[in-house]
C-alpha cells in the first residue's frame, strides 16, 4: 500500500483518469470507407480464416497472435497483498500489460479468472491457446502454481511462463553471477542459506542449482525454521527437494559461514546478529516487498562489505522481474517457441549480467540521474529502462531457442535481427544505419568542442564501440578523468580517446599563431587570439580541422547556434567552403521528415533557397532515401502575388534552369506537400508523386518551429541539424542534443564526402 495519503490519491488519479484503467485497443488497419470493410471483415476475412484453416502456423501472418501474450490470474498471491480475489487483481494485471507493451511492444490481454481449484483453471488456461502466442501465469499462489504450470506446459504447444517463479529467477540468476564476480567467489563453492519456500524462493534455488551451486551446499528455512530430512510440517515436495540431513533447526542455526543470504519471505527476518555470523564479503538478497528482511544500511553496519540487493527501487541493485520476462517474450514470440526452456532462461540470465558489466547506457544514466552507474556492488544488473536489453536479451533468447530445437520460425539472421530490435528502442537506428555503414569504412578524426560534457563523453564512447572514428575531446584533463570514473564509461585519455588542454597544451602557440593569421585583418590582434586559444572551444576546434589536425568538429551542446556559426565561419568558411544551411531529419511514426533551413539564413533569398534546395537532397541520399523537396509558405502556386511566396518562386525558376537529378516542387502549403490527392485537385499537372519527405521554408523561424513542434508533439527524433554547405567540415548541434544524438551526427560527420555537399 503507498505510504502516505498524497501519493495514495496520486496512485487513484492516475488508474482513474483521463479514462479508467491503463489499457485500451486501437485498430492497426485502416477502416475509412466500404473497401476496408469489405477486407477488414465479410467478405474479405474469410480468405484470411481459410488460410489459417489450411495451414495452421499461418495465424502468425494473418491476426496479431505471434505478439499476443496473455496475462493469467486467480489473484490468490498478488505480491504485497496475498489473496485479494481475481477481480482486485485486476489493476496489478493490467500494469504487467503495459510493462509488456512499453519494453518489448508486445501486445496484451490481461485476464483475470475467478477460478481457485489449480486443476480448472488450468484446463480454463489451455482452452484458450488458440488466441495467444504465449501464457504468462501470474500471482498464483503456490503450490496451485507449480499445478497449473505442469499442466499448461505439458498440453500446450506455446510458452507457458510462471514470471512469479521464472522472472524472479532469471534476474536473481543475473544478480548472483555478478555478485560473486564482485566477491570473487564461484558458485561451486558458496554456501546458500535461502528463506522462502514459495514458488519464488524454489525457482531461484533450482535456477542456482543449474548455474553450478552444489545441491548440499544449499539450506532453505521457511517460517517454521529448517527444511530438514523427516520434517512433516508445512512440506511439499518442491521444499522436500532441498531438506537437509541436520540436528540443526533454526534460520540462526544454520547462516554461519553462509557466503549468500536469499531472502523471499518478510520483514526483519534477518538479524544483524546473523549478518555478523556470514563469510567475508557476504552477498544479501533481502528480496521481501515492501519491507526487506534487513535494511541495507542495518546489513553495512556489522558487514561494510557486504553486496546488497532489494526488490525495492529506492536502493540499488532491485531485482525486478521487467528486466527479464518483456524480453524473454519478445525472442520466444520472435521464433514461435513451442516452449520457454532451460537453455532460453540461462542465456537470459547471461544476457543481463553482461549488459551489467558493459558500459552503462547514456539513456539508462538520463533516466536514473544521480546514480552511480558503475559496475560493482552498487550495481549488479542493468536498470529497467536501459534500451539495449531488449536487443541483448531478446536475441540471446531466439538463439537459444533455435539451438535447443524448440523454435517453430528459426530467423535466419541473427545480427539483422538485434539490430531490428536495436531499432525498435532507437528511432534512429534503422535509418541511421546507411550512414554508420559508410562512417565505418574510412577512419575519421572528430574534435568535441565540448569534451567536459557528460553526453560528449557517453557518445564518445559510443563513438569507440560503433564506429572506426577517433574522438577528440576538447577539455581540462582532471575534469573529464572525474566525469569518466563516474560515468563508468571506458575512455583512456591519449590511448582511445584525444585530448586537448586549452589551459595548457604545447599545441597552444601554434594554435594562436594559425587564428591569428587567419583573422589578423578582421580586427583580431595578437593578444586577443591568445585569449581565444584559451577560452573559445569551438574555435580551438575549427583550428584543429583547419591545420588538418581533425577532421571534422562538432559543438553546440551549449550556447546559442549561431555564435557558434560565427567561429565555424571565421575558420573554416573559406576554400570553397560556406554554410548554406541547416539539415534537420525529424524521425516520425510514419517515416523520416527533413526540415531546412532552421538555422543558418533567417530570410533566405530565392538563391540561397535554391541552394538550400540542392544540398538538402543531397544529404538526404545519404540516408538510402529519393529525396522530394517541397518549397513550403502560406503561397498556393502563385496565389499570392507577395511575401515567402514571390522568393520561392524565384528560386523555383532557379532550380528549373539547372540539371537537377531530385524530385522538387511548389511553392505550397504544408498540408499540400504532404497529401498527394490534394496537391493534384489544386494543382493536376504537378511533378511530384506522393508525399514529399523535405521541407524547405522561406523563414527560418517557420522550418525553426514545425521542427519543435513535430519534436514536442509529434514524438519525432531530431537527427541533426546537419550544417551543410561545409563538407562535413563542422557541424553545430542543439543544446537538448541527447548522447545518441551525438552519436547519430558523428556518424554524420564521420562519412566521407566525396560527393556529399
Amino acid at each position: 500500500m503507498s505510504d502516505t495519503p498524497n501519493l495514495r490519491q496520486a496512485a487513484l488519479d492516475y488508474h482513474e483518469h483521463p479514462r479508467p484503467g491503463k489499457l485500451e485497443i486501437r485498430a492497426t488497419k485502416p477502416l475509412a470507407n466500404g473497401r476496408d470493410l469489405a477486407r477488414a471483415y465479410s467478405p474479405g476475412v474469410a480468405e484470411a480464416c481459410i488460410e489459417i484453416k489450411n495451414d495452421p502456423d499461418t495465424a502468425a501472418r494473418y491476426t496479431s497472435r505471434g505478439n499476443l501474450v496473455a496475462v493469467v490470474t486467480n489473484g490468490t498471491a498478488v505480491l504485497g497483498l496475498g489473496n485479494i480475489g481475481a477481480l482486485a487483481s485486476k489493476p496489478v494485471m493490467e500494469g504487467k500489460a503495459v510493462l509488456f507493451k512499453k519494453f518489448a511492444n508486445i501486445d496484451c490481454f490481461d485476464i483475470e479468472l475467478d477460478q481457485s481449484d489449480p486443476e480448472k483453471l488450468a484446463e480454463i488456461v489451455c482452452a484458450m491457446e488458440p488466441s495467444f502466442g504465449a501464457i504468462n501465469l501470474e500471482d498464483i499462489k503456490a503450490p496451485d502454481c507449480f499445478v497449473v504450470e505442469k499442466i499448461c506446459r505439458e498440453r500446450m504447444n506455446i510458452p507457458v511462463f510462471h514470471d512469479d517463479q521464472h522472472g524472479t529467477a532469471i534476474v536473481v540468476g543475473a544478480a548472483v553471477k555478478n555478485a560473486l564476480h564482485v566477491a570473487g567467489k564461484r558458485f561451486e563453492d558458496i554456501k546458500i542459506v535461502s528463506t522462502g519456500g514459495g514458488a519464488a524462493g524454489i525457482a531461484c534455488l533450482n535456477m542456482l542449482l543449474k548455474l553450478g551451486v552444489k545441491r548440499e551446499n544449499v539450506w532453505l528455512c521457511d517460517i517454521n525454521g529448517l527444511v530438514y530430512e523427516g520434517r512433516t510440517e508445512d512440506m511439499n515436495p518442491s521444499k522436500a527437494e532441498y531438506a537437509q540431513k541436520s540436528d540443526l533447526r533454526t534460520l540462526d542455526d544454520v547462516i554461519d559461514g553462509a557466503d549468500l543470504f536469499l531472502g523471499l519471505s518478510g520483514p526483519g527476518v534477518l538479524s544483524p546478529e546473523m549478518v555478523a555470523k556470514m563469510a567475508k564479503r557476504p552477498i544479501i538478497f533481502a528480496l521481501a516487498n515492501p519491507t526487506p528482511e534487513i535494511l541495507p544500511d542495518v546489513a553495512r553496519a556489522v558487514a561494510p562489505d557486504a553486496i546488497i540487493a532489494t526488490g525495492r527501487s529506492d536502493f540499488p541493485n532491485q531485482v525486478n522481474n521487467v528486466l527479464c520476462f518483456p524480453f524473454i517474450f519478445r525472442g520466444a514470440l520472435d521464433v514461435g517457441a513451442t516452449t520457454i526452456n532451460d537453455e532460453m532462461k540461462i542465456a537470459c540470465i547471461d544476457g543481463i549480467a553482461a549488459l551489467a558489466r558493459a558500459t552503462t547506457s547514456a539513456e539508462a544514466a538520463a533516466a536514473y540521474q544521480g546514480e552511480q552507474l558503475t559496475f560493482g556492488a552498487e550495481y549488479l544488473i542493468p536498470k529497467p529502462f536501459d534500451p539495449r536489453l531488449i536487443g541483448v536479451v531478446s536475441s540471446a533468447v531466439a538463439k537459444a531457442a533455435m539451438e535447443t530445437g524448440v523454435a517453430a520460425r528459426p530467423i535466419e539472421d541473427l545480427d539483422a535481427y538485434k539490430r531490428k530490435l536495436d531499432g525498435s528502442v532507437f528511432k534512429s537506428a534503422l535509418i541511421m544505419r546507411p550512414v554508420f555503414e559508410s562512417a565505418r569504412s574510412s577512419p575519421r578524426r572528430l574534435v568535441f568542442a565540448e569534451g567536459e560534457d557528460e553526453r560528449v563523453l557517453r557518445a564518445a564512447q559510443a563513438i569507440i564501440e560503433e564506429t572506426v572514428e577517433r574522438p577528440i575531446l576538447i577539455g581540462r584533463p582532471e575534469v573529464i578523468e572525474r566525469r569518466i570514473e563516474k560515468a563508468g564509461l571506458n575512455l583512456q585519455l591519449g590511448q582511445n580517446v584525444d585530448l586537448v588542454n586549452p589551459e595548457n597544451d604545447p599545441r597552444y602557440r601554434d594554435y594562436w599563431e594559425t587564428y591569428h593569421s587567419l583573422m589578423c585583418r578582421r580586427g583580431v590582434s595578437p593578444d586577443i587570439a591568445r585569449a581565444i586559444m584559451r577560452t573559445n572551444t569551438t574555435a580551438i576546434g575549427a583550428v584543429m580541422v583547419h591545420r588538418g589536425e581533425a577532421d571534422s568538429l562538432i559543438c553546440g551542446t551549449f550556447g546559442e547556434f549561431g555564435w557558434h556559426l560565427n567561429y565555424v565561419n571565421q575558420v573554416l568558411g573559406r576554400d570553397g567552403f560556406r554554410p548554406h544551411g541547416a539539415l534537420s531529419m525529424m524521425i516520425l511514426e510514419d517515416g523520416p521528415l527533413f526540415i531546412a533551413d532552421t538555422q543558418v539564413n533567417l530570410h533566405p533569398t530565392p538563391e540561397q533557397i535554391a541552394e538550400i534546395a540542392i544540398g538538402a537532397a543531397r544529404h538526404v541520399r545519404r540516408f538510402g532515401i529519393e529525396p522530394k523537396v517541397a518549397l513550403c509558405s502560406q503561397s498556393q502556386f502563385g496565389n499570392q502575388g507577395e511575401g515567402s511566396g514571390k522568393r520561392l518562386r524565384a528560386a523555383l525558376q532557379i532550380l528549373d534552369a539547372g540539371n537537377h537529378d531530385f524530385v522538387y516542387e511548389g511553392e505550397m502549403n504544408i498540408d499540400t506537400a504532404l497529401d498527394a490527392e490534394l496537391r493534384a485537385r489544386l494543382l493536376p499537372c504537378n511533378r511530384m508523386e506522393g508525399a514529399a519527405n523535405v521541407l524547405v521554408f522561406a523563414h527560418a523561424d517557420a522550418a525553426s518551429g514545425v521542427r519543435n513542434i513535430l519534436k514536442m508533439k509529434g514524438d519525432g527524433l531530431e537527427v541533426g541539424p546537419i550544417l551543410m554547405g561545409m563538407g562535413n567540415r563542422a557541424h553545430i548541434v542543439s543544446p537538448s542534443i541527447t548522447a545518441r544524438g551525438l552519436l547519430n551526427v558523428g556518424a554524420i560527420a564521420g562519412t566521407p564526402v566525396a560527393h556529399y555537399g
